[in-house]
Parts: structure tokens; C-alpha cells; sequence
């Protein structure tokens, strides 16, 4: 199965370098070590599919942006290339999708978003580094865990009446459906189809709206074409408009790495979107 994700092709050492990491033999520090390190380095983005520019999800195309250039993506660019760079460390990894949203109230959506399971000394462990707001750390897969890393944000994980694995995070006083994951095996194929359905598809917000995350020291930002949030541990939530000008800022705070053409043309685009 491994040899079907191409985790060979991977160029390992550009991977560590770029997160200032070193190879360690597997262990659940490593693993929380990178888990957080990557979160870090990489924003959640949607740009290249807003931009009509995705090259696709295959490993070749992933560490060409990760690796090479320092641009994120999201989710089945983030756990395609943590994924490869788990296996070629050591690790016993196994691919999840999930479904976005909370079928409780209906917004569930099709099998859309892409995690890592390792199984590290008899444990299974989840690893989340493509959400919006990213888990910082692995979670036990056992029902109620809880992050017990202290960030301020709490994640849930909890069975579901079919088998399959919520995943929730802690706000406004209550538990808040995230995603929804199944026990089914992932295959290549799963991941094309699921990139191509998010990333082409009229009804995908992917494909007509913005949004650019990122995990900075001491609070998350997330923008959007018309939105600022900022989340800081122990303080209110920073919610509000988009002044004008204010992404080209955010685009250097935030560290993403685009060719001024590149940048020139999102804030173009970004300019014809409607504002809610």
C-alpha cells in the first residue's frame, strides 16, 4: 500500500528542514513534536483553487508547494505529505476521510476531509494538520479523550453510533461538531476524487470564497475574503470586517509565500467576490 502513495518520491530532508525539526526515531513526542511543527509552518489556504491554479494532490505536486516553495494548501495537502513524511520515519499510518459538519443538524457534507491515523506502541492516535483550526497535537482515539495540550482551545474526540470517530471542538460553552470520520480504507483514487469534488464543484465554498488560516504564537488568525478572526487563549474572539487593504497585510504577516503575480491576481479576485 505504500508504494500506491509514493512515499518514496518524498524528499524527506527538504520536509524537516523547511519545519527546523530533526529526524527522530518514532515515539508519541516525535510524533507531537511534528504534529505541532507542521500546524506552524504551513497555513490552511484555499488560494490555488480560488485561483483556478491547483495542481492537484499527488505527492510530486504537494512537496513541490510544502517543501519547495513553503505554501500550504488544504486538507488532502496537509495529510497527504504528513502522512508520507509519518510512513518514511517509521510510523504505522493509515489515511481517514471524513465528513465535514455535524449530521445531527444536517450540515454534513460528502466525504470531503482528509486525516492520519498512527498506530504508535499498541495506541491509536489521530492526527488533524489540515482543518481550519488545526489540532496542535495527535489525539488518543479512544472515546471522550480530550487534548491535554494547553493552548487554550480543547478538541474531543468521541465514537459515533456506527463505529466511525466525531471529532468537536470545545465553544461558546459547549461542543461543537467538527468532523466525522469512518473506519473504510482510503485508496489514492479516494483523495483525487475527494480534491476534484472541493475543488471544481459550483457548490464548493472552496471554489468562491477565501479563507487563509494559520496557528501563530499565543492565537489563531483566520481570514477570509470579507472577515478578520482572531482567537486568543483566555480572551474574547476577535470577530469583524475586512477593512480594505487589510489582505494584502495579512499575507505578509501571515507568511504566505506568493509570486507577486500570484499575489497581484488573489487580490483581484478576491476584489470580485461578494461580501456577506
Amino acid at each position: 500500500m505504500s508504494d500506491d502513495w509514493r512515499i518514496d518520491d518524498l524528499d524527506l530532508d527538504g520536509y524537516l528542514e523547511r519545519l527546523g525539526v530533526p529526524a527522530r526515531e518514532p515515539s508519541a513526542e516525535a510524533l507531537a513534536e511534528l504534529h505541532e511543527a507542521h500546524v506552524r509552518a504551513f497555513t490552511f489556504d484555499n488560494i490555488d483553487v480560488l485561483l483556478r491554479q491547483h495542481p492537484g494532490v499527488s505527492l510530486d505536486d504537494v512537496q513541490e508547494k510544502f517543501v519547495g516553495r513553503g505554501r500550504g494548501g488544504y486538507c488532502f495537502e496537509h495529510s497527504t505529505i504528513f502522512a508520507a513524511v509519518l510512513e518514511r520515519l517509521g510510523y504505522d499510518v493509515r489515511r481517514h476521510l471524513a465528513r465535514v459538519g455535524d449530521p445531527a443538524n444536517g450540515t454534513q457534507q460528502a466525504r470531503t476531509h482528509m486525516m492520519v491515523e498512527v498506530v504508535l506502541g499498541g495506541q491509536r492516535l489521530l492526527c488533524d494538520p489540515g482543518f481550519g483550526m488545526s489540532t496542535l497535537r495527535p489525539l488518543p482515539m479512544t472515546d471522550g479523550a480530550e487534548d491535554e495540550y494547553p493552548t487554550g482551545w480543547r478538541y474531543r474526540l468521541t465514537r459515533a453510533d456506527d463505529g466511525g470517530w466525531v471529532m468537536s471542538r470545545h465553544r461558546d460553552g459547549g461542543w461543537e461538531v467538527m468532523h466525522t470520520t469512518d473506519e473504510l480504507a482510503v485508496i489514492p483514487l479516494d483523495v483525487v476524487q475527494g480534491h476534484h469534488y472541493t475543488s471544481t464543484y459550483p457548490g464548493s465554498h472552496f471554489t468562491t470564497t477565501l479563507i487563509i488560516t494559520k496557528h501563530l504564537r499565543g492565537r489563531h488568525v483566520t481570514v477570509t475574503h470579507d472577515s478578520l478572526t482572531i482567537r486568543t487563549p483566555g480572551e474574547p474572539t476577535e470577530h469583524r470586517p475586512l477593512r480594505d487593504g487589510e489582505l494584502d497585510e495579512w499575507l505578509t504577516t501571515l507568511d504566505v509565500p506568493l509570486a507577486d503575480e500570484e499575489r497581484a491576481r488573489l487580490l483581484e479576485r478576491v476584489a470580485e467576490v461578494p461580501r456577506t
